[in-house]
């Protein structure tokens, strides 16, 4: 019998994710705070489910996507929670980026119930959500990351859905993930304000640096954005910086000296200060504009 899936968490990035899988063909029901966006996408194909825990009573596949590690553990095992109503050896596949600990302690709550939880949390921002080509970093029980990976494949790029070990593993994933990103995306800020301070074209630099060593997605995408005073929203910097919050709490928990991502959180908390927060993140930029003087 085919899965049924059911989506919980309609925003930015959940919205698209849930359209693919009605383009994908599967059957879904789908439960957000917020209305209108659980109306746009019953408009699409799916159905809509009263609470989380009506969702889990149609579903033998349960995908969230929501914010923060309050909201995941709300949505899972708050009142009218998942984990109330989850049907025998269904997955839950949480894609949300949160704690490992939490992560953990919520995957042993689903298997009480008698289910399996995957953390399978994502990059690629709105555009990876729109074109259905995330990567997916998955931590949790193989087989049941085997019987989710057409679903996850309906979602990402193919070639980047990796298993990379056991519960919490895809949330460790993701906080290096945010890491590497927060030190490119410095150092190309960094970059671009001597540039522009020296008087040299910073586009000329980014089209020169795009044929070495020093290319990166980073500078491709998120070069252009700064270049082109573009903000608009893939991946909020508040969103952002809650990620650093992880990695930060992560590094602390075990033992691990991380100076580089410590200043990156500090520039970001300043655009955050500053009124930014709802900016892509890209925006950092903006602030080693300023320390600069750069108009």
């Amino acid at each position: 019998m085919a899965d049924t899936l059911g989506f919980i968490g309609l925003g930015v990035m959940g919205k698209p994710m849930a359209k693919n899988l009605i383009k994908a063909g599967f059957s879904l029901v789908v439960h957000n705070r917020s209305r209108g966006a659980v109306d746009e996408v019953v408009a699409a194909g799916a159905k809509a489910g009263t609470s989380p825990a009506d969702v889990a009573k149609q579903s033998s596949i349960v995908i969230t996507m929501v914010p923060d590690t309050s909201d995941v553990e709300l949505v899972l095992a708050g009142k009218d929670g998942v984990v109330s109503a989850l049907q025998r050896d269904a997955i839950v596949i949480d894609m949300s980026s949160i704690s490992p600990a939490a992560t953990q302690r919520l995957a042993k709550q689903v298997a009480d119930k008698g289910g399996s939880m995957l953390d399978a949390p994502v990059s690629g921002g709105e555009i990876g959500a729109v074109n259905a080509q995330l990567s997916i970093m998955v931590g949790g029980d193989e087989a049941a990351f085997t019987r989710a990976l057409p679903v996850l494949q309906a979602m990402g790029n193919k070639e980047r859905i990796v298993h990379i070990g056991p519960s919490g593993a895809g949330q460790v994933c993701k906080i290096c993930n945010q890491i590497a990103i927060g030190g490119a995306l410095a150092g190309v800020s960094e970059a671009f304000a001597l540039a522009k301070k020296a008087g040299v074209d910073a586009a000329r630099v980014r089209q020169a640096l795009l044929g070495g060593f020093a290319a990166s997605r980073v500078l491709e995408v998120h070069g252009e954005r700064m270049l082109n005073d573009n903000y608009k929203p893939g991946f909020r910097t508040k969103l952002y910086q809650k990620d650093l919050r992880l990695a930060n709490e992560a590094a602390q928990a075990n033992g691990v000296a991380m100076p580089g991502t410590a200043i990156v959180t500090q520039l970001i908390n300043a655009l955050v200060a500053s009124g930014g927060g709802d900016l892509d993140y890209a925006a950092l930029g903006t602030v080693l504009f300023k320390l600069a003087n750069i108009r």
